[in-house]
């Protein structure tokens, strides 16, 4: 069996491949089509990916030049990401992809011959080899999302999503921070229905008061804020977890704007 962190890094380049068998076959002009986040397209998303594969890699391979970007989107938080996704999207879809390509090709061969014990800066707290392709996966597959509803495609869940729940569930905290709320101080249940129906993913004291149950499938697309909280299976029982539930999210950075539900689109 493969240890923990030669897991995760399967599952990434596993992600990552499914998306690429979906881009590689489209014509250049489905890369133009507007996704659900305001102002981009399919080029956007994956120019996206591409560029915080590249960040990725110079936190893994050149710390000194990746806090220079750091201090580029601390000049810039409300409008770094977007600037970035744009520069990607205004180049040929054929060179995005092949910019995507190589990105992930490069990380994944550095995150696998990095030192057992390593950790790398991030734009949030320091990652290990395991969180940092954890955080890559769980980007792939969020805006990956965005691109399988662009097309109108049905992308059908993984097992690989387990790494995007125990994601969005240790990022509880975080998200009440980054808008200068308390965290609540009790721990929660978190009991999630893996894709296949059978299995249970499970978070948290069994007896903890303040409970989420629900689709393994909406709780990723909740804290990924791909969708929004009424548009999911989703229960809470407790109001700290129903708060939570209305901010979560799975990504380091400023609030998400999360997304309006299904009937005021």
């Amino acid at each position: 069996m493969p240890d923990p962190t030669t897991a995760v890094l399967d599952d990434l380049r596993d992600e990552g491949d499914e998306l690429d068998r979906l881009v590689g076959e489209l014509d250049p002009g489905e890369w133009g089509r507007g996704t659900a986040a305001k102002g981009w397209t399919v080029a956007h998303q994956i120019a996206h990916l591409a560029w915080t594969d590249r960040a990725a890699l110079l936190a893994v391979t050149d710390p000194d030049a990746f806090a220079a970007e750091v201090e580029k989107a601390a000049a810039a938080p409300d409008t770094f990401v977007d600037e970035g996704a744009e520069e990607g999207a205004r180049l040929a879809p054929a060179e995005v992809l092949r910019r995507w390509r190589d990105g992930r090709a490069r990380l994944d061969h550095a995150l696998r011959h990095a030192p057992p014990a390593a950790r790398f800066p991030w734009y949030g707290p320091p990652m290990s080899t395991a969180s940092m392709a954890t955080g890559r996966l769980m980007e792939t597959w969020a805006h990956g999302q965005d691109v399988w509803d662009a097309l109108g495609r049905t992308r059908e869940p993984t097992a690989r999503l387990r790494h995007v729940a125990r994601i969005g569930v240790r990022a509880r905290d975080f998200a009440f921070a980054v808008r200068g709320l308390a965290a609540p101080t009790e721990e929660f249940r978190v009991e999630l229905v893996a894709p296949d129906g059978q299995a249970l993913w499970t978070y948290g004291p069994e007896n903890a008061e303040q409970r989420v149950t629900g689709p393994a499938l909406d709780f990723c697309l909740l804290v990924t804020q791909r969708v929004h909280r009424t548009d999911t299976a989703i229960q809470a029982v407790g109001p700290d977890a129903e708060r939570w539930l209305g901010i979560a999210q799975a990504f380091a950075g400023p609030p998400g704007l999360g997304r309006v539900p299904k009937g005021a689109r």
